[in-house]
């Protein structure tokens, strides 16, 4: 897709996932139905249906030729292989909204031979919307935004599971541990505002967790990559991805250095 093309598309994305997240924080207001699904057991909303509905009517019109890739539909729709799809999580950190938290978050990216294009993370109960070109930068309710500088783990912000952080701490007592963000994208997009150093994930999570955050954290001028220093590739046959570390990439060379020369205890 042309850059001119996807300029042209920012803002009626923004506009699509913020009225998402509106439709979201309705639901949110009464009681809503839940329940659970797959054999972990993931909790499910009615705003997680609605939304992605809404979204999937949406972006549809935006690009008409594109795919579609979401958490929430059939895991066997046709159209998945096609070179460029919507890659989607309708509500990122299902069990922060469900408890009425504010870190939960509408994930979206434009993908192209399993690259993002376009991406939007939106966060509506602190109503911030992160934004992404590719070769275009990022931003965060219009400003630009970048990845904290540096290497050094002393003093750096860390957010992930707690058993990584327990063993960096073991390494580098050092380091300041953040409380947890239940919406993984949003976790990835503190990375590229540089509210956080670095953040980590377990193995499992998925395109849809991943895709827009990725784009957010690269235009920031950081690195989003499995704990081997592989980057991610998107709308393949298989939508799961290995333990992954995001930062700066000065931070994000140092920390893959520390995960390799310990590599059977960050397993």
């Amino acid at each position: 897709m042309p850059a001119s093309d996807l300029l042209t598309l920012r803002e009626p994305l923004a506009t699509v996932v913020r009225a998402a997240g509106d439709l979201a924080r309705a639901i949110a207001r009464g009681p809503f139905k839940r329940w659970t699904k797959g054999t972990d057991h993931s909790p499910v909303t009615e705003a997680d249906i609605a939304v992605n509905e809404f979204l999937h009517t949406r972006l549809s019109e935006l690009v008409r030729d594109a795919g579609w890739k979401s958490e929430e539909s059939d895991a066997t729709l046709p159209d998945r292989a096609v070179p460029l799809a919507w890659i989607v999580d309708p509500i990122d950190g299902t069990r922060a909204y469900i408890s009425g938290s504010a870190d939960w978050s509408i994930s979206v990216a434009l993908a192209e031979h399993g690259r993002p294009l376009i991406a939007s993370i939106y966060a509506p109960v602190s109503d911030e919307m992160f934004l992404a070109l590719r070769d275009g930068g990022a931003m965060l309710n219009g400003a630009p935004i970048g990845v904290s500088p540096g290497a050094t783990l002393v003093g750096a912000r860390l957010a992930g599971p707690k058993r990584y952080l327990d063993r960096l701490s073991a390494v580098t007592p050092e380091i300041l541990a953040q409380p947890k963000v239940h919406s993984l994208a949003l976790r990835i997009a503190r990375v590229a505002h540089g509210r956080l150093d670095a953040a980590f994930a377990s193995g499992g999570s998925h395109d849809w967790d991943l895709a827009a955050a990725d784009l957010l954290v690269h235009e920031a001028g950081g690195a989003l990559t499995e704990f081997s220093g592989r980057p991610l590739k998107y709308n393949g046959s298989e939508s799961a991805h290995g333990a992954l570390i995001a930062a700066g990439q000065a931070r994000h060379t140092a920390l893959i250095e520390l995960v390799r020369d310990r590599e059977t205890e960050f397993a």
